[in-house]
C-alpha cells in the first residue's frame, strides 16, 4: 500500500521507513523517515468524513489565504505530489502527505492551566488571523457537526422509540436533559443574531490538537478537518468541557468530576489575548454560556446513543454510553453550580 503513495511524492520505498505514529481515534496515522526528512502520512475516514476531497480544498483554500496575509505562520498543511495533487486517491483510501514539524511536541493529557491558556491563545490566533477570510467558501466536512437544535430533536426522537427498560434507566438523565431546554432556546437566538458572525472555527479544540515547543509555549493547531463556518461558541466550549475537569468522558468515579476555576480562567486569557479586538459584544456575553453548550449537548448525543442502542458511537461494554452521558451530565451540573460566578469574570 504504501509504495504506490510514496513514489507519487518522490520518496523511494526502499530507503523509506513507515511506522504507526500517534493515538488518534479518526484517522490512521504514520510516521515516514526518508534520509533526513519526516512526515506524517494520514489516511482519511470517510466514514467520518464523507467528502475527503472538501477537506483537501478547505486546507487549500485556507494555505493560499494565509501565505498570502500571514506568511510567518505555521499552517501545517499537505505536501503536495509530483502531480501537484494534495491529496492521494487510491483503491485504499484517501491519503495525505504533512511535513513534520521538528521540535514540536503534543500533549494527551492536560494537567497545567498554563498548557490551557497557550492551547486557547492558538485557537484564538487562528481565528483571529482568518477574521477577513469569507467563511462562506469553506466545504461542509461534516454537516450539523454542532447542530444543537437538531441533537435535541434527534433526542426527542430516540425517547419515542427506546426501549422501555433503556427509558427506565435513563429517565433521570433524560428528565434533566429536558428541564435545561434553554439551552437550545438561547442557541436558536444566536443563530437569528445578527452581531454574532459566521467564523472559520477549528471544532475540536481537544489539547491534542496544539503543537508546542520544547517549552511548552503554543505553535500552531493541526487536525484541520473539522475546520469550517461555525460560531466562536463551539471553540471555546469545546476547551472547556475538556480542559476544565481533571476527569475524561470516561471516567464513572463522577465524584472526581469537577470544575477547576483556574483553568476556566486560562482558557478565557488565552482565548481573548487574540480574539478580544475581533469578537462582536453581543459574542462576548456568550463565553460562559459555550461551556455549558457544549456540554449539554455532548451529554445528548451519548444519552441519544444509549437510547437508540449503540448504534452511533459503539460501546466497550453494557452501560457504555450511559455512562458518558452521566459523566457530562455530572460535568455540566458542576458547571451550572459556577455560571454567575465565571460569567461575572468574562463581563468584568
Amino acid at each position: 500500500m504504501f509504495e504506490n503513495i510514496l513514489s507519487r511524492y518522490g520518496l523511494d520505498p526502499m530507503t523509506t521507513t513507515v511506522q504507526p505514529f500517534g493515538d488518534g481515534l479518526i484517522n490512521h496515522t504514520w510516521m515516514v523517515n526518508s534520509y533526513d526528512q519526516k512526515y506524517i502520512l494520514q489516511k482519511v475516514n470517510s466514514d467520518v468524513f464523507k467528502k475527503p476531497v472538501d477537506i483537501d480544498e478547505n486546507l487549500n483554500l485556507l494555505k493560499a489565504y494565509l501565505t498570502d496575509t500571514q506568511p510567518e505562520y505555521l499552517f501545517v498543511s499537505p505536501v503536495k505530489a509530483e502531480n501537484g495533487e494534495s491529496l492521494i486517491i487510491n483503491d485504499n483510501g484517501y491519503f495525505r502527505l504533512f511535513p513534520f514539524v521538528e521540535g514540536s511536541n503534543s500533549v494527551n493529557t492536560l494537567s497545567a492551566k498554563e498548557e490551557a491558556y497557550e492551547a486557547a491563545r492558538q485557537f484564538g490566533k487562528f481565528s483571529k488571523l482568518l477574521n477577513d477570510f469569507d467563511a462562506a467558501q469553506l466545504n461542509i466536512t461534516i454537516p450539523n457537526f454542532h447542530n444543537l437544535i437538531l441533537r435535541y430533536d434527534q433526542f426527542v426522537e430516540a425517547c419515542k422509540q427506546a426501549s422501555g427498560e433503556r427509558l427506565e434507566k435513563a429517565a433521570d438523565c433524560i428528565s434533566f436533559i429536558i428541564e435545561h431546554q434553554e439551552i437550545v432556546d438561547i442557541f436558536r437566538s444566536i443563530l437569528n443574531n445578527e452581531n454574532i458572525p459566521l467564523r472559520v472555527i477549528h471544532h475540536d479544540t481537544k489539547i491534542s490538537n496544539v503543537l508546542f515547543d520544547r517549552e511548552y509555549k503554543g505553535l500552531c493547531v493541526i487536525d484541520l478537518d473539522t475546520v469550517m463556518p461555525g460560531y466562536f461558541i463551539s471553540d471555546v466550549g469545546d476547551m472547556m468541557r475538556t480542559y476544565l475537569s481533571a476527569a475524561s468522558e470516561e471516567e464513572t468515579d463522577f465524584d472526581k468530576i469537577s470544575i477547576r476555576k483556574d483553568f476556566f480562567t486560562a482558557i478565557y486569557n488565552g482565548y481573548m489575548e487574540e480574539m478580544k479586538s475581533v469578537l462582536t459584544h453581543d459574542e462576548r456575553q456568550y463565553f460562559a454560556y459555550s461551556g455549558k453548550f457544549i456540554i449539554y449537548m455532548q451529554a445528548i448525543r451519548f444519552l441519544t446513543d444509549y437510547l437508540q442502542n449503540d448504534i452511533y458511537y459503539g460501546a466497550k461494554y453494557e452501560l457504555h454510553n450511559f455512562n458518558r452521558a452521566l459523566n457530562q451530565i455530572t460535568l455540566l451540573k458542576q458547571y451550572l453550580k459556577l455560571e454567575q460566578e465565571l460569567m461575572s469574570n468574562t463581563l468584568a
